[in-house]
């Protein structure tokens, strides 16, 4: 029978550095993937992996579950194999290669540029051997261990009961294979024995199937599947399915078994805070109940497939998951580009084909966001026609770029699609979300429109009684969060809403909300330890257990003006309570509460919100003045003040002919030395290659630049990032020396 050696002990080295010990999981961007600058360290570093012994007459595999972005392995001077893509399992057969002792094999992993998915995207991608590895050992006769990572054993059921089996033993002439479907408690439902062929298919029906029903009713069978030689197991493969049917209505939304069940849930990075993408179970499941905590019945696993404990998770809580590959933000030419979009999107599907939480393969993220030309048309079908052959069980999505025009080809693609909505923040306003949603719905009432990406950076260190966009504020997050919510809730015909994202994660290029190398628009703290206001919104609105938040607990010192309070709950009614005395009770109108001009003494408040099964207290001080504290230096400053960078420098003549931020973006685009001078300072511009959007928007007849972002200026985007006023005096003047044709 088959071991399974876990392999933890390793000894790493960057180049030209000396070998020092780690322990697997282990990336070496954990410090410096997370600070800020973009200049993480890529390159291809060293790991030397000492082997347990081999036993004699089994068959050796070296197993990695994730190694970003390359792998390649050598025994000796033997290379033995090499895998790209960064977020699958990947085995390499030893047998042939190994020393009775003593073997050591050498690993070179990568996260260098190339042609491998993804290269440009907003996280980091941490290099390093950062999820488990393993030495495995079979008899000769055994499941078949290198068909894609896979265990060789597909379960493809019916919510009928119709149940197929596809296994593939390899070295089983003349043995015999016995499988049986196990219910939950363990008894069997259906068994056969029949000769182990290179493939081997049973169809069997079991009667009156107890369904997985989500997190209502996660029921799970198995498929316990043994290889018999003369009559004695020499291998064998239990894994887990469900027997559920669903759809997505365009009218009506998500429906699983036959009822409808609103999607609404989160999306989820895989870092953690001094980590990076080496995490354990124990962060995993940590992540998976905050998800659990806050309500949400869905989550899109972005932008990469996750690890394999995370989606047992899943599987056995009855969440609905969007997985996909990272087919992500920069379209990359040629064949081998190509050729890893699928190779990665083929090692998705087989390795989680049996896992009843997945409802839809995603093919793509912002794909548009670089440039726009036909071969990435191409790449999605190709993308979309394999799916359809790997799986024509489950449904295709991608998630589409906001600024991408409803009736753009890529939206044929696919069989649902979703968008990535940032009206309120990135672009637009707050009031635009709704009818954009509308508008889609509207002109494509048979197709299925979800909402994949939305949310706004917030940092738990800035307050304000009067939010706006951009001042990255707790307030204005569960502004825009309110706003969202009670769009969704109108809108039952949205097939799926994931927000962005649970957790901050880390993207090494960011500096903006006075943090470098994060992006802050999580639930949760990136070290979650703190949980924001906006998480008990949506506990509020999607807990069913009973539940009562008081917002602003970091807003702590309040002025006569600033003495609103908030109180969000999914009871009818909250009473609150002033140093201990009651104030108010009042009615619960989607799922807040606002106690207006509180009247806090000066000094220290008890301040307590009580609902029928539920109560929760903050303390807040009452003071004279407002705390400048709490107020981000200079962001505020630079969008209330429009031009004032131009009184910085009013002795310096910059003539009248060359460029300025005040000119259009669509202006700027046209000039190839302007583009330069931008590129690094405006956010949604940065490393991109504008120009060949320029070229490629012209030639395809997309609307870009001459669209709602190529009529505004850099100023009105509110696109860049966290610059003093005397750096935007240094880049109007760069502008203003480069004169207009």
């Amino acid at each position: 029978m088959r071991t399974r050696t876990l392999l933890t002990r390793a000894t790493f080295a960057k180049p030209g550095e000396a070998f020092a010990p780690v322990t697997i999981p282990h990336t070496w961007n954990a410090f410096d993937g997370q600070d800020g600058g973009n200049d993480y360290f890529r390159a291809e570093c060293t790991y030397r992996i000492p082997l347990p012994n081999p036993t004699k007459g089994k068959r050796q595999y070296l197993e990695f579950t994730g190694a970003n972005h390359k792998a390649t392995v050598y025994l000796g001077e033997k290379e033995i194999g090499s895998h790209e893509g960064g977020f699958s399992t990947f085995r390499f057969d030893l047998t042939e290669y190994l020393a009775a002792t003593d073997n050591v094999v050498t690993v070179k992993v990568s996260n260098e540029k190339s042609h491998i998915y993804p290269q440009r995207a907003d996280f980091t991608f941490y290099g390093g051997i950062y999820r488990p590895a393993y030495l495995i050992e079979v008899d000769e006769p055994h499941f078949d261990l290198e068909k894609c990572g896979t265990s060789g054993v597909f379960v493809t059921p019916n919510q009928t009961g119709r149940t197929r089996i596809d296994v593939f033993p390899v070295n089983a002439e003349g043995c015999m294979l016995q499988l049986r479907l196990l219910d939950a408690e363990g008894s069997a439902v259906a068994e056969t024995l029949l000769p182990a062929e290179a493939h081997s298919v049973w169809e069997t029906v079991v009667k009156n199937p107890h369904l997985w029903n989500g997190m209502a009713d996660p029921y799970l069978y198995r498929v316990e599947a043994t290889l018999l030689k003369d009559g004695e197991a020499v291998d064998q493969i239990t894994e887990r399915y469900g027997y559920r049917s669903y759809h997505i209505d365009p009218q009506n939304g998500f429906f699983l078994n036959g009822k409808s069940l609103p999607l609404r849930g989160v999306c989820r990075h895989q870092d953690r805070q001094d980590m990076g993408w080496a995490i354990t179970e124990k962060e995993h499941r940590e992540d998976f109940e905050m998800i659990l905590e806050v309500g949400a019945n869905t989550i899109r696993l972005a932008h990469y497939q996750h690890a394999s404990f995370f989606y047992d998770l899943c599987d056995e809580a009855g969440l609905c998951i969007w997985a996909e590959i990272p087919f992500i933000s920069e379209f990359m030419s040629g064949k081998a580009a190509h050729d890893n979009t699928l190779s990665q999107m083929t090692e998705l599907i087989a390795q989680n084909y049996n896992r009843p939480s997945i409802i839809v393969w995603g093919i793509g993220n912002e794909i548009t966001i670089g440039a726009e030309c036909d071969d990435i048309y191409l790449n999605l079908c190709d993308l979309n026609a394999l799916c359809k052959k790997l799986d024509p069980s489950r449904p295709t999505v991608m998630a589409q770029l906001a600024r991408v025009p409803y009736d753009h080809p890529h939206n044929c693609v696919t069989d649902v699609v979703s968008y990535n909505n940032y009206y309120g923040w990135y672009v637009g306003t707050l009031e635009d979300n709704g009818p954009k949603m509308d508008e889609f719905h509207a002109l494509y009432p048979d197709k299925a429109y979800g909402i994949s990406e939305y949310g706004a950076d917030n940092l738990i260190t800035w307050h304000s009684a009067s939010p706006y966009g951009h001042d990255y504020t707790e307030e204005y997050a569960c502004k825009y969060h309110h706003h969202m919510l009670k769009c969704f809730e109108e809108r039952p015909w949205i097939w799926a809403t994931h927000m962005w994202n649970m957790f901050e994660f880390a993207a090494d290029q960011r500096n903006e909300g006075g943090i470098k190398g994060r992006n802050c628009k999580g639930l949760v703290t990136y070290d979650r330890k703190v949980k924001k206001d906006t998480f008990f919104l949506y506990q509020a609105y999607w807990s069913k257990k009973p539940m009562v938040h008081v917002a602003g607990r970091r807003f702590t010192d309040r002025a006569p003006e600033e003495r609103n309070v908030t109180v969000y709950t999914n009871a009818s009614s909250v009473t609150l309570l002033l140093n201990g005395k009651e104030l108010a009770t009042l009615p619960v109108t989607d799922h807040a509460a606002i106690f207006e001009n509180v009247p806090l003494q000066d000094g220290e408040n008890t301040v307590t919100a009580r609902t029928a099964e539920a109560e929760d207290t903050i303390t807040l001080n009452g003071v004279a003045q407002s705390n400048p504290a709490y107020v981000l230096p200079d962001i505020a400053e630079a969008l209330q003040a429009g031009n004032w960078f131009l009184e910085t420098d009013e002795e310096t003549d910059w003539g009248d002919e060359g460029y300025s931020l005040n000119d259009k973006i669509k202006v700027l685009a046209t000039n190839e030395e302007c583009l330069k001078i931008l590129r690094g300072w405006i956010i949604s511009l940065e490393s991109l290659d504008i120009s060949r959007r320029l070229h490629c928007c012209n030639r395809v007849g997309n609307s870009w630049p001459n669209g709602p972002a190529g009529e505004k200026t850099p100023l009105e985007m509110n696109s860049f990032k966290s610059c003093t006023k005397e750096e935007f005096a240094v880049l109007e003047k760069k502008l203003r020396s480069v004169k207009k044709a």
